[in-house]
């Protein structure tokens, strides 16, 4: 059977003061009896991104529940790029299929037509040289008309060589890099995208706990960076009292233990030890006799029903 913790508390502790009393030993076999002070949770709801508030539909006091809109931020800005962002995806896409689908098949005809023309040229050139080294060799012609006729045919199967690999690339198509460098820009394309997204629904603020609002930390119409606060909401369903008890009593309590809170009106609150500190300190400052100082005591909390929030 768990012994009783018996925890009296005062109302004027109530606003999650830091601060607490002094711990006194109740009669020899009797319950602990020790005063504290309750604390709850305070959360700091921040805007992940920057922008200028837009809306505030909760005030100090409201009571929210987790996953509650508790605020909104401006979004134009935001909207604007994530146009931009989409446009730049559509051309990274239609580049991409330009890359997939290779040469047009009007472009390799008419590189076959222009390696034609160069086979026509090249054999021309190369008769018109037979015939002048034909002309010299019998006396009729002159050495640099010979030379000018080897020029012209060694231009044209240079012109040759080029339509030939012109028509080889655009058989072949985009090199593979190319198909990768352009899928990748797809891809940073929607990453972008996918950003942005975020950032609208990271514009909608919401309550990562349920709650009171216990402060505004910001106005409506405030411009605001990224991480800025804008409420606070404090967990008050889950609320706990601190306090201290002495090293001789530590003996006599365990973690789980069944405790009762009583405010100075008299009104009770179950609750369960739910913390003993594994080291001893002493008495806290707000003490004020010079002998309950010096004692060593051990901190405890309990944890409170306290779902109306008294």
């Amino acid at each position: 059977m768990k012994r009783s913790l018996v925890v009296a508390l005062s109302l004027l502790a109530l606003p999650l003061a830091l601060s607490l009393a002094a711990c006194r030993r109740a009669e020899t076999g009797g319950p602990i009896v020790a005063t504290g002070h309750v604390e709850a949770t305070d959360v700091l709801v921040s805007t992940k991104v920057p922008g200028a508030l837009e809306a505030l539909p909760v005030d100090e006091g409201s009571t929210v529940a987790a996953g509650q809109e508790i605020a909104r931020l401006d979004t134009t800005d935001t909207r604007l790029a994530l146009d931009a962002a989409r446009a730049e995806r559509a051309q990274a896409a239609a580049e991409l299929r330009l890359r997939l689908a290779g040469s047009r098949e009007e472009d390799v005809k008419e590189a076959e037509a222009q390696l034609g023309r160069a086979d026509a040229d090249l054999d021309g050139a190369q008769k018109d040289l037979d015939r002048m080294e034909g002309l010299l060799a019998a006396g009729s012609g002159t050495t640099k008309s010979r030379d000018d006729a080897r020029t012209r045919r060694d231009v044209a199967r240079a012109s040759q060589d080029a339509a030939r690999e012109r028509l080889r690339r655009l058989k072949a198509g985009f090199r593979a890099e190319e198909k990768d460098a352009a899928r990748a820009r797809v891809e940073a394309a929607d990453a972008r995208i996918a950003q942005l997204e975020q950032q609208m629904k990271d514009a909608v603020v919401t309550s990562p706990v349920a709650g009171v609002v216990t402060e505004k930390v910001a106005e409506k119409g405030e411009l605001l960076a990224r991480g800025a606060g804008i409420v606070v909401v404090t967990d008050l369903p889950n609320a706990w009292l601190n306090a201290y008890v002495p090293e001789t009593d530590l003996g006599r309590i365990r973690v789980g233990q069944d405790a009762e809170v009583v405010t100075d009106d008299g009104q009770t609150r179950k609750g369960r030890l739910s913390f003993v500190a594994s080291r001893a300190e002493f008495t806290p400052k707000n003490v004020q006799t010079r002998d309950e100082r010096v004692k060593l005591v051990y901190r405890i909390k309990v944890a409170l029903e306290n779902a109306d929030g008294l």
